[in-house]
This record gives C-alpha cells, sequence and structure tokens, in this order.
C-alpha cells in the first residue's frame, strides 16, 4: 500500500468516530493478540463499568498515555485520546481530543453557543481546518498532503449509509432529516524542537451536520411571521505523527502498518448506542407528556381559578362568624392559609410547582407540566418525566434524588 493510501485508510477509520450509528474506529469483538514488537494498550470507560472501550497498538517499547474522552457539549460523542512517544521522547503519535463548532441561521444565529465550541461561525473546508489548526499549534503548514478521492466518496457513503435506520422515523415524524457531510483532509507541518528540526503529518476527518426546522405564521397582531432557521454543527477528529526530519519516514513506515489501528469494542459501541436511544426515548415521551399536560392546563385553567377564589370566600365567611377571642386565633390561621394558596396561585399561574429535595431542604421552582422531578447533587440541574419508573441515576452523568412536591411557600 503507498503512503498516501496508508493515509487515507486512516483518516477513514477516524471517520467512523463521527457517525452517528457508532462512535469507534475499526470493531472487534475482543482483543487483536499482539505481534512483531507490538503490545496493545486499551483505554477504558469509566461511565460504562470501566468496560474496555478502545485498543490501541503501539510499538512495544514506547511510552502510552490514553483517556476516554466524554466529548464537549460542542462535540457530544466519546473517543479514544492517546499519546505514545518514542523511548527518546522525541518522536510521538497522537489522537487528539475531538474538537466542534456551531453556527446557524434565523433565530439559531442569535442563540448562545455551547460551552466548549471553537470561535468559527461557518463551514470549513477539512483542508482549512488543517490550517487553522495548524496557526493554532503554532507549526508551520507545509504542503496539503491530498486523500484519494475513492477514500473521500467510502466516507460520505459509510456516514449515510449509517443515516438510513433513522430515515423512517423522521418521515413518520413529517421531518426533514438532518444533512450530514464528511470531508477527510491531510497535511505536512514543520517546526523546530530545540535544536531538531522536526517534521509531522496532520489528519482529521470533519463531520458536519445541517438540521433544518419549519418557520410558522404568527396568530397574533403585531408579532411577525418566523422564516425557518437552520442549526449547524461540525466536529472534527484529528491525528497528529511527528519526528526529527531524518526520522519521519521511518515513523510513517511504522504507524501506516495496518496492525496499528485503533481499535474498538463492539460490547462498548453497542452499549454506547442502546444509552443514547433511551435517553432519546425519555425526551420523546417528556415531549410528549409535557403537551398533553399543557393541554389540559388550558381546558381547566378556568375552572381551577373559580374554586381557588370559591375556596377564598368561604374562608372570609367562616372568619366573620366567629367570636373575638376565635377570630383573633382564626386570623392567624387564615393569613397563613391564605398565602399558601397565593403561593400555589402564583405557581399555577407562571406554570411552575414547588419541589423539596428530602435530603438538603433545598426548594426549587421548576416546570409544572411534568409529574416527577429530579435534581443532581449539585443542586442546579434537573430532570423531569411523567413517568413513575424514570430514573437517572445510572443513566445520566451525577448523583440524582427524586423531589417532593409541597406548596408553593414550601410547606407540606
Amino acid at each position: 500500500m503507498t503512503v498516501k493510501g496508508r493515509l487515507a485508510a486512516t483518516l477513514f477509520a477516524l471517520t467512523l468516530v463521527g457517525c452517528s450509528s457508532g462512535q469507534t474506529t475499526a470493531l472487534l469483538n475482543g482483543e487483536a493478540p499482539s505481534s512483531g514488537g507490538i503490545r496493545n494498550e486499551v483505554i477504558n470507560d469509566p461511565t460504562l463499568n470501566n468496560m474496555g472501550a478502545f485498543q490501541v497498538p503501539v510499538p512495544a517499547k514506547w511510552h502510552f498515555r490514553g483517556v476516554l474522552d466524554q466529548g464537549a457539549p460542542c462535540v457530544g460523542l466519546a473517543s479514544a485520546v492517546f499519546r505514545a512517544t518514542s523511548p527518546d521522547g522525541l518522536s510521538f503519535a497522537e489522537q487528539m481530543p475531538m474538537l466542534g463548532w456551531s453556527w446557524g441561521t434565523g433565530i439559531a444565529a442569535r442563540a448562545p453557543r455551547n460551552n466548549g465550541c471553537l470561535p468559527l461561525k461557518n463551514a470549513m473546508s477539512a483542508q482549512d481546518f488543517l490550517k487553522y489548526l495548524a496557526a493554532t499549534l503554532n507549526v508551520e503548514y507545509v504542503a496539503d498532503n491530498p486523500v484519494p478521492a475513492e477514500m473521500q466518496a467510502k466516507a460520505q457513503k459509510v456516514l449515510d449509509d449509517s443515516a438510513l435506520p433513522y430515515a423512517a422515523q423522521y418521515a413518520a415524524r413529517h421531518q426533514q432529516p438532518p444533512k450530514q457531510t464528511v470531508q477527510l483532509a491531510a497535511a505536512i507541518v514543520r517546526y523546530k524542537n530545540g535544536t531538531f528540526q522536526m517534521k509531522g503529518r496532520l489528519g482529521t476527518s470533519v463531520n458536519c451536520t445541517e438540521i433544518y426546522t419549519p418557520g410558522f405564521r404568527s396568530m397574533l397582531r403585531g408579532v411577525p411571521d418566523q422564516p425557518g432557521w437552520t442549526n449547524d454543527s461540525c466536529r472534527a477528529t484529528i491525528e497528529y505523527l511527528a519526528a526529527p526530519e531524518n526520522q519521519y519516514d521511518a515513523l510513517l513506515k511504522q504507524w501506516d502498518r495496518p496492525e496499528m489501528q485503533v481499535r474498538g469494542s463492539l460490547e462498548w459501541n453497542r452499549q454506547v448506542i442502546d444509552r443514547q436511544n433511551r435517553m432519546a426515548a425519555m425526551r420523546d415521551q417528556q415531549m410528549n407528556a409535557q403537551a398533553a399536560a399543557q393541554r389540559q392546563a388550558s381546558a381547566n385553567q378556568f375552572a381551577h381559578d373559580q374554586a381557588v377564589r370559591q375556596q377564598m370566600h368561604e374562608q372570609f365567611l367562616a372568619t366573620m362568624q366567629r367570636g373575638t377571642d376565635m377570630s383573633m386565633a382564626r386570623a392567624a390561621q387564615v393569613a397563613n392559609t391564605n398565602h399558601t394558596i397565593a403561593s400555589d396561585w402564583v405557581d399555577y399561574s407562571l406554570d411552575r410547582q414547588t419541589v423539596l429535595d428530602p435530603n438538603t431542604g433545598q426548594l426549587s421552582k421548576v416546570s409544572s407540566s411534568a409529574s416527577y422531578t429530579w435534581i443532581d447533587s449539585s443542586g442546579h440541574t434537573s430532570f423531569q418525566t411523567n413517568d413513575v419508573n424514570a430514573d437517572p441515576n445510572g443513566t445520566l452523568r451525577g448523583t440524582w434524588t427524586r423531589q417532593q412536591v409541597v406548596h408553593g411557600d414550601g410547606t407540606q
């Protein structure tokens, strides 16, 4: 296989990190045996009982450090991050953390960007991304290292095929499926390490997704119609090899062998996808439950308000009919009761409810569209659902406590 062919194969393997149907490179059932002076390092996933997620072949005498990066909000995928270093510390091969950026049109253009996004606001080719990356790494961009067109086409086909299982779901919801693209690119870079002239290769696969949301006609006078808008996001996987210039060819020969390809666990990949599907189903269920609750609340609004007013009137009449001594005691009771009712009324008017953390005593105001509320140990992040059996512990990150619904003023 030519150098460019080996490079293209490596980049093609990297594209599978960004596919919606999987998050690994070449997938194996179990570990491949070590051979030819190669040892296999395993990167574990602490969020799935520390199960093995990736297997990284490295030369037997090289140093290795690796971790599973769970992905920033701009990326949303877990990936292997590692660095292997030669015994003399000069040559290295690494897979960097995924990087992402996002932008949009219409109202999406005004939305705040997620933390962890690159400061990029538009589409960028994979080759241009490498130029941006080289400047960020403060290395000289020497030349493009073109990826064969057939490998580019094959990478796009893999991405298109990964979206086919979801096409029917979008059609059933009368939604336009996301547009997904992938580009492969590589470049030669150069920099100084002390007295050593270093030569390196940057490789990337850039996966981009565009989601279109239809606009709507306004039903309110003076409020303009809302045209459709798009949300765009890109994420890039990055491979970086570098060595002293007189050792660069030997480094490529060593690392571009087929047996040096990063491999991942099929079982880990299956469990990651299962977890994503469970979370998606919970979100869909929550959205449907919220819509039903809003419709029911609208239908019951007038009857509820009437009942509250009647209750307050009856309490007032009962207070007036008692004697002086009883009225003094009753006045305090009515004051407390009115405070509770008023707080409940305010909650209802704002479509809110008050929940109590049984462990900390913290009170929180949350949406009234869901029957059950969970709050994590930070006390700032909540999860709501109408499913009594839904439990985010073990599914979402952190420790979650089910909240108790109380009156608006915090009383039982």
